[in-house]
């Protein structure tokens, strides 16, 4: 798990990469919760997520926003840390040119992120979307959603009401060509605590349905 260091737009970004063995593997990029409620790339559902890509034979890469840990920089309420996760995906990109695919993963603020990072780059083929913010942050970008993906969250979530998410998922599954396959992960809160098991689980799945149908 070698500790990369490479340069976003506000100086220098922290994170950690695992290569894959095979050439031509995909990419995933897995984002951390809010900076500013103890957010980094270290957070535990980060840290599964990026094991999870890794042994499905994805090259993963996850990383500090600027002003968390040694990145560079200062909180700057999602804009600037759009731009750390575009330079972070850009960076994967450019160690893996024949790269067959990407993907983004992200936990909260990071899922915001993630969604909107979607928008951008049109080689972003999945996402898997942990908990979005969608009373919390305006999700309207996503009009259309380019990519087809997972939303999974909590049933007892007080951060963000189950409603909201659910506003925002029947909102995407009006949209044709992609599908969004929303999962609820009974009795978790905001944090999935003690609930850890079945949302990896529920991740896993995914990923591993995703990926049969691409071999």
């Amino acid at each position: 798990m070698p500790e990369v260091i490479f340069t976003g737009p506000a100086g220098r970004l922290e994170g950690r990469y695992h290569p894959a063995k095979q050439k031509n593997a995909p990419i995933a990029m897995i984002l951390h919760p809010h900076p500013q409620f103890h957010g980094t790339m270290n957070h535990q559902i980060v840290y599964q997520c990026y094991y999870a890509f890794a042994h499905r034979g994805f090259s993963v890469l996850r990383f500090n926003f600027r002003g968390v840990g040694r990145s560079q920089g200062s909180f700057d309420h999602g804009t600037g840390e759009l731009s750390d996760a575009a330079s972070a995906l850009d960076w994967a990109q450019a160690i893996n040119p024949e790269a067959r695919a990407c993907w983004v993963a992200g936990f909260s603020f990071g899922a915001w992120i993630g969604m909107q990072l979607l928008m951008r780059r049109p080689e972003v083929e999945g996402f898997i979307s942990i908990a979005p913010p969608a009373n919390l942050y305006d999700f309207s970008f996503l009009a259309p959603c380019p990519s087809s993906g997972l939303i999974v969250h909590g049933d007892r979530d007080a951060v963000v009401p189950p409603k909201d998410v659910n506003t925002l998922v029947e909102k995407l599954k009006t949209q044709k060509g992609i599908v969004i396959d929303q999962q609820v992960i009974p009795g978790a809160n905001h944090f999935f605590d003690g609930k850890l098991e079945p949302l990896m689980e529920t991740v896993t799945g995914y990923l591993d349905m995703r990926l049969a149908n691409v071999r």
